[in-house]
């Protein structure tokens, strides 16, 4: 991957995680905005939330990694999605601690889909960019 192409990775992963950790601050104070409502308004619009920004942190962890993972049997785990996966899971069992927050288990199944599909398509992008 290039100079130039890993920068942009670089910030567009940062810049995501910001908007994650703002979105979960607002919700842990029960704070409103403007991304919220918009979210209300799609179908689906906060599982799809969760598997978008997710996987999409997921994909630029992967890809700023080099691809680097560990073995479980056949499989290869990349550190990047495992990093996700902890965090999004602490993140969702946090939920059950704060009073105007509902531990959902769908939002985990959410965000896990959006790891196991954007750590597919990281595989075929490290090959491709390799």
């Amino acid at each position: 991957m290039s100079g130039r192409l890993k920068s942009l990775v670089w910030m567009a992963t940062l810049a995501l995680i910001g908007l994650i950790a703002w979105v979960i601050y607002l919700a842990n104070t029960g704070q409103s905005s403007i991304f919220f409502s918009l979210v209300r308004q799609l179908p689906y619009g906060d599982k799809l939330g969760h598997f978008t920004l997710f996987g999409l942190v997921t994909l630029g962890l992967n890809l700023m990694s080099g691809g680097r993972g560990w073995r479980c049997g056949p499989l290869k785990v990349y550190w990047g999605a495992t990093l996700v996966f902890v965090v999004a899971a602490l993140e969702e069992f946090s939920q059950a601690w704060f009073p105007n927050r509902t531990l959902d288990s769908t939002d985990l199944m959410a965000d896990v889909l959006g790891i196991l599909v954007f750590s597919l398509l990281s595989r075929v992008l490290l090959r491709r960019l390799g």
